[in-house]
């Protein structure tokens, strides 16, 4: 007799045999036949030039980073409110020293000015053969597209 661990084993089973059979299945009959176009990086449908080991601005780090931070504090806070009557005045005070924290780290950001998204015009790099990836001194307005190439 199977318990019901025993159908989960089974059901698991069954689906990794079925991915491998397609996937052997699919290796036997697509054509294999690779160029320089099909194993060329694909950079959202512009040509790709230079290195790809430059320098990021940290400011999309940093937003990142804020960015999971209010989306945890999102998370806490729903199930919270559910359950608000529930739990008392003591959670409600624990919620609102916890909101007062990520308020805190919200202004302390604010105050170093990593916020702000009128940053100077960045300095386009580049690529020349034999040398690598060479910083241009003149600031464009707009960033320009791979049609020199």
């Amino acid at each position: 007799m199977i318990t019901n661990f025993g159908y989960v084993l089974l059901f698991i089973i069954t689906g990794a045999l079925f991915v491998g059979v397609a996937l052997f299945v699919s290796k036997l009959i697509r054509p294999d036949r690779p160029n320089d176009t099909k194993l060329m990086t694909y950079e959202c449908g512009e040509i790709p030039f230079g290195d790809a080991r430059i320098q990021f601005n940290n400011r999309f780090y940093i937003i990142g980073l804020m960015f999971l931070i209010f989306e945890v504090e999102i998370l806490l806070l729903f199930p919270w409110a559910v359950v608000f009557k529930e739990i008392g005045w003591f959670a409600f005070f624990v919620m609102f020293v916890f909101v007062f924290l990520i308020f805190i780290g919200f202004i302390y950001e604010l105050g170093k000015g990593e916020l702000k998204w009128d940053i100077p015009a960045p300095l386009i790099p580049r690529y020349e053969e034999n040398v690598g990836v060479i910083e241009e001194e003149e600031k464009r307005e707009t960033v320009p597209s791979a049609k020199k190439l």
